[in-house]
């Protein structure tokens, strides 16, 4: 990648952002349970970070993917993974297929906004019988007139609970599971709608996370983003944007984890010397942060041949999957060195070892992104 002055002043931006507006309050909004999207979002899109890659007609900025990657890695200078993954919802999950897709009707009713920071956003693909297998949702949206009636629900909504509206795929025909689905935009106050209960999660706490139910919603037509039947194929492409801000999103969260783990080590003594001192610590810390630099390279490239109109399917697969399972890997490692305050609530290790599980299974569990990958090697039965 070669990054230029106005990525720099991107990274800039957003860490004087994170350094003042979230990091001094991450404490409190994961005791409670929730951050204030709206204050905050509201915040980001004043500056423009909620649309760098959307169109200029709409309040976007129309950069480059590469922008969108560069804010996701510095959003992991946040000191809880909830608000980042709040705000990789908003930008890279629920609205790039109604930016790519979308009638100009629909991108000034809720792409515009959501881009300004006044609407907050949701993505509505997971259901409790449906999370990886997203051909298996049960959800429908019957037409009905100029309407669609939806009826169903979906589960670990981010942004649930505070959401404006939701980007809803459905069932909006009896046709092949793949080809029987829309996208369509659904304002949350909309009647029929109902925040069943907010999640309690293992972490990610200061994100809400919601189950809803539907009955008998009614939302006109003219909100399906794009042509009917082609819901599964968008959100496909979505995918490919959210599996690389996912993944972009570990990298500074990893080094983080990494530099604080040196600090407490090199403080800490044990048998008469620092922690640190131990070759089996500072070798194993060293062997962590290169494969962070592996994987950055990885998400760089990814990010060249997106930009560049390439098939990125494999590389933002085989991303996602390091970074999920290297998601796992260094916050265990490095927690095992802070011994028993490593397991106390109050330390960041604690929380990135909580926060960071995620990702394994969150956009795509591990072990579908490893058929996605099997399939473009063609190893698995009956693919050629």
């Amino acid at each position: 990648m070669q990054f230029t002055p106005e990525h720099d002043a991107l990274r800039r931006t957003l860490q004087q952002v994170i350094k003042n507006d979230i990091n001094p309050f991450v404490d409190e909004w994961e005791r409670v349970g929730i951050f204030p999207a709206h204050e905050i979002f509201k915040k980001l899109g004043d500056l423009g970070l909620l649309g760098l890659c959307k169109p200029l007609e709409y309040g976007g900025s129309g950069l480059d993917y590469s922008y969108s990657m560069v804010m996701a890695e510095e959003l992991g200078g946040i000191h809880a993974g909830g608000v980042g993954m709040a705000i990789g919802v908003q930008t890279d999950m629920a609205t790039p297929a109604l930016a790519r897709f979308g009638s100009d009707e629909m991108k000034k009713e809720f792409l515009a906004p959501s881009i300004a920071g006044d609407f907050v956003a949701c993505i509505g693909v997971s259901e409790p019988g449906a999370g990886s297998d997203v051909a298996s949702i049960k959800t429908t949206a019957r037409p009905d007139g100029d309407d669609y009636v939806i009826n169903g629900g979906k589960m670990w909504i981010t942004n649930g609970t505070q959401a404006d509206w939701m980007c809803l795929l459905a069932n909006t025909g009896e046709g092949p599971v793949h080809r029987n689905k829309s996208l369509i935009c659904l304002p949350m106050k909309t009647k029929g709608i109902e925040i069943a209960r907010k999640l309690d999660k293992l972490g990610m706490h200061c994100s809400d996370t919601a189950q809803i139910h539907f009955t008998d919603v009614r939302v006109p037509k003219r909100n399906r983003i794009g042509e009917e039947g082609k819901g599964f194929t968008y959100q496909m492409l979505q995918f490919q944007e959210e599996r690389l801000w996912g993944a972009a999103a570990c990298l500074k969260a990893n080094e983080r984890t990494i530099a604080d783990t040196i600090e407490y080590t090199r403080t800490r003594k044990a048998f008469g010397k620092p922690l640190l001192d131990n070759q089996v610590i500072h070798f194993r810390l060293a062997e962590l942060q290169t494969e962070i630099e592996l994987l950055r390279s990885l998400i760089y490239r990814a990010c060249e041949a997106y930009i560049a109109g390439e098939d990125v399917t494999p590389l933002a697969t085989m991303a996602k999957l390091k970074a999920g399972r290297l998601g796992r890997e260094l916050p265990d490692a490095c927690l095992q060195y802070w011994g028993g305050m490593g397991f106390m609530n109050e330390t960041n290790v604690s929380r990135a070892f909580r926060d960071r599980r995620l990702t394994s299974i969150g956009g795509g569990a591990d072990e579908v992104m490893l058929s996605v990958l099997c399939k473009y090697m063609g190893t698995l039965p009956g693919v050629q």
